[in-house]
């Protein structure tokens, strides 16, 4: 079992950075690839990126790529997402996701642990 937190959540103005942080607990961390996902008001969950246990793929949604980072420390039982050049519409609460496969990493009903969540609001 893996419980998940986020932070580093915040106000900031376009153009800026902020890094979003997804601390897990449990022994098992490291067998876990790992999502980030976001979901703005009125809309569904959406993908944003993934890694897999090893930290070896990486995969991103086509509107973060070349913007967005995801990174983990495994010995640190944390995940993290690198958000660079933000735009208003990457304005969303954000939430990190366990799953223990590789498949379907875009879906968001077959990750089996969340985060509550991280708001980010970026201002134009």
């Amino acid at each position: 079992q893996v419980q998940l937190v986020e932070s580093g959540g915040g106000l900031v103005q376009a153009g800026g950075s902020l890094t979003l942080s997804c601390a897990a607990s449990g022994r098992t961390f490291s067998s876990y690839n790992m999502g980030w996902f976001r979901q703005a008001p009125g809309k569904e969950r959406e993908f944003v990126a993934v890694i897999s246990w090893s930290g070896g793929t990486t995969h991103y949604a086509d509107s973060v790529k070349g913007r967005f980072t995801i990174s983990r420390d495994n010995a640190k039982n944390t995940v993290y997402l690198q958000m660079n050049s933000l735009k208003s519409e990457d304005t969303a609460v954000y939430y990190c996701a366990a799953k223990s496969d590789g498949s379907y990493y875009r879906v968001a009903s077959v990750y089996g642990y969340w985060g509550q969540g991280t708001q980010v609001t970026v201002s134009s």
